[in-house]
């Protein structure tokens, strides 16, 4: 009988220290601060700007200050581009529901091996090249050079993605990702 009753206390002291021991272990800290969100810019207006030598500087903007709202986005360009000429260009994305407006431009490049622009054009383009590389060598596209062929129509879509697939093979459908903004520019080449 005192064999049974020594099992018989061991078997509950067991029993008490595991039980101990599994809420000492389920207990979690709940004083960790929660992980931080990383919320998605708000981007009303895209300002690019195409520069070449000896040539009138063109602007192309969109500008959508109620957002996702009812209203289209305004799309300006302020003139024709040049036939077989090279221009510089530069993207600037701001948030006009603030005042001041706020420079989007400095969280993508400070987010730069999270962001990348991409460029889709048609008829009188021959060709957009980066000029900007984020940490890792991949392109941005902040800044980038397009040249123009012979006299003609063109369109420009610009599109910012965030976190894409680096490297990628310069296409929406590889680099995946979520769309910040994009816009189609129609564009006279003369």
């Amino acid at each position: 009988m005192k064999n049974y009753k020594n099992k018989i206390e061991k078997l509950m002291f067991a029993a008490f220290i595991l039980v101990g021991l599994t809420t000492f272990v389920a207990c979690s800290d709940d004083d960790d601060p929660p992980a931080p969100v990383n919320e998605e810019e708000v981007i009303t207006t895209m300002n690019i700007t195409l520069v070449a030598t000896g040539a009138t500087t063109i602007t192309l903007q969109s500008q959508d200050l109620d957002g996702d709202g009812p209203n289209a986005p305004t799309i300006s360009v302020s003139g024709d581009l040049i036939a077989n000429t090279s221009y510089s260009g530069t993207i600037e994305l701001l948030n006009e529901t603030e005042s001041p407006a706020e420079d989007i431009t400095e969280e993508v490049e400070e987010e730069a091996d999270e962001h990348q622009f991409f460029f889709v054009t048609t008829g009188a383009i021959n060709q957009t090249d980066y000029t900007d590389q984020d940490g890792d060598g991949n392109p941005i596209g902040i800044d980038f050079t397009l040249t123009t062929s012979d006299a003609g129509s063109a369109t420009l879509q610009v599109t910012l993605r965030h976190e894409p697939k680096k490297p990628n093979d310069g296409t929406l459908a590889d680099a995946g990702g979520e769309t910040d903004i994009t816009q189609t520019f129609n564009l006279t080449v003369q």
